[in-house]
């Protein structure tokens, strides 16, 4: 496995940080992962384990305000500086990419950032993966929420913590030690982040008919930060007949880092490799990525 590293230029002139995980062998796509609130890029590792292995290039970068790209923890002026941060970021990969077919994968915050780019740019996808959508009735403190709509105007980068309980990512006790050590996590969001995020999500929810990429949901059946009626609204708003959803009891938030990551990683997997061959764009086979290309100093023209 080759690993990369460095940052590019998003949304009004921010670097931000990326890395990437590279097979030895044949590419035979590419993933790229969008991380939740408060989270980061390096918090996929088991993605990384299972799927670099069968051939997969994952890509993934630190939103603004979070991990090591610079920023305001948890804050944007505007929805659009994500939505530009995400289509900078797969336009360079995919310009270094030869053939490749290009998967998105969103998390939490990340699969609504991932959704809204997918129906703003379908025709740069070969498919979308969501796993627990932040949609539907959002757990945060509804008093946060109300602060947060009212401040947003005049006092946008005021912040607060955003309420969500740490044991409620992951069952697995060794994955919520290392979240209370991560230097890289937080827990913030603030005033304008949370009337963009609403306004996205009630967006996205409105234009879900429109979506016309191959679509997998997968989500926790007792997740207590993002309900799983969020996603099962979704799916049946998405008229694309390409779409499937599991929903796995027990589940807690973080499926990528629950006790049973692997059966989640194995439907993911299994679903990747029956959407390899779709279209007539991508040519698996002949995929190829410069790596020397995806340096940082390339990255950041």
């Amino acid at each position: 496995m080759t690993h990369v590293e460095g940052t590019f230029e998003g949304a009004g002139g921010l670097y931000l940080y990326y890395q990437g995980w590279l097979p030895e062998g044949q590419v035979r796509a590419i993933i790229a992962i969008v991380h939740g609130l408060g989270a980061h890029s390096g918090l996929f590792d088991t993605a990384v384990q299972y799927l670099i292995p069968k051939g997969y290039a994952i890509y993934a970068f630190d939103l603004r305000g979070h991990g090591r790209s610079p920023g305001q923890r948890g804050h944007i002026n505007a929805w659009t500086e994500f939505r530009e941060d995400l289509h900078t970021f797969l336009t360079r990969i995919q310009e270094r990419a030869i053939n490749c077919a290009c998967f998105v994968w969103g998390h939490s915050l990340g699969a609504v950032i991932a959704l809204d780019y997918a129906l703003h740019f379908p025709e740069s996808l070969q498919g979308l993966i969501l796993t627990a959508p932040a949609l539907g009735k959002v757990r945060v403190p509804a008093f946060k929420v109300a602060l947060g709509l009212m401040l947003s105007q005049i006092w946008p980068r005021f912040s607060l913590k955003v309420g969500i309980k740490r044991g409620a990512s992951s069952r697995d006790p060794k994955v919520l030690t290392a979240y209370a050590q991560d230097p890289l996590r937080h827990e913030y969001g603030s005033a304008r982040l949370a009337t963009e995020f609403f306004a996205a999500k009630n967006w996205v929810e409105s234009h879900a008919s429109d979506l016309k990429v191959p679509l997998l949901i997968l989500h926790g059946c007792e997740d207590l930060i993002t309900p799983t009626e969020g996603s099962l609204a979704l799916f049946e708003q998405v008229n694309f007949p390409d779409k499937e959803c599991h929903v796995y009891p027990g589940d807690y938030h973080d499926l990528h880092l629950d006790i049973n990551y692997q059966d989640v990683l194995m439907d993911l997997g299994n679903w990747l490799e029956r959407h390899l061959n779709l279209g007539t764009n991508h040519q698996p086979v002949a995929c190829q990525i410069k790596i020397a290309s995806l340096q940082p100093e390339t990255m950041n023209k």
